[in-house]
């Protein structure tokens, strides 16, 4: 589950073999004990390398965890950009977006709870900027809702809260989700896609 998450990665940015390795490692390592209880011997040791070898490639456990935030974040952001550009009505862009990011979060759900529990280890710099690109994902939605009360397909009287609470839904799957319940990601993409759209139509 992890590694695919990954691979996808790098479509946001190129990296060389071993720091992919690295950054599948951490993933994993993070998942499977926390970023606290993790150490870079863990990590490398799971990507196959010696312990002085991640410090080649980052300075430290903490730039992998950011490195993970960051990209899933980019990556998030870019499916959602996507599919709001993609939907020919702002009722199909916000089910689409709120359901691909609902479903997105079932299939990486590891990689959704170490982004989300992990968040406050991250450096203030670091953190600042996940938060810009959360801040993106939000306008993301918030310009779909715009549309929507434009064009009087939905009824919003607050446009940012809405957004955040659509968002909150969509990222708690990731909480929640295992392998193992009887709802597929499909499933839930079709579900809460349409519980966005439910929410927000006009009457």
């Amino acid at each position: 589950m992890l590694s695919t998450m990954s691979v996808q990665g790098r479509s946001v940015e190129s990296t060389t073999d071993a720091a992919q390795r690295l950054l599948e490692a951490a993933a994993d390592a993070f998942a499977a004990k926390g970023f606290h209880a993790t150490t870079t011997r863990d990590i490398a040791s799971r990507a196959g390398l010696s312990p002085a070898g991640v410090y080649v490639h980052f300075a430290s456990k903490e730039v992998l965890l950011f490195e993970l935030s960051r990209r899933g974040h980019a990556r998030a952001r870019d499916l959602l950009v996507a599919a709001a550009q993609a939907a020919p009505t702002p009722t199909e862009a916000l089910r689409a977006i709120v359901g691909g990011f609902s479903r997105w979060h079932a299939e990486h759900y590891e990689l959704g709870r170490i982004v989300q529990f992990e968040f406050r280890h991250l450096s203030p710099e670091h953190r600042d900027e996940v938060l810009t690109l959360r801040k993106e994902i939000d306008q993301v939605v918030a310009g779909v809702l715009r549309e929507g009360v434009a064009s009087g397909e939905f009824e919003v009287p607050d446009v940012s809260a809405t957004a955040l609470a659509l968002l909150s839904m969509a990222i708690d799957v990731a909480r929640w989700y295992t392998p193992d319940v009887r709802r597929t990601p499909e499933a839930i993409e079709t579900t809460y896609g349409d519980l966005a759209v439910r929410l927000v139509r006009a009457a």
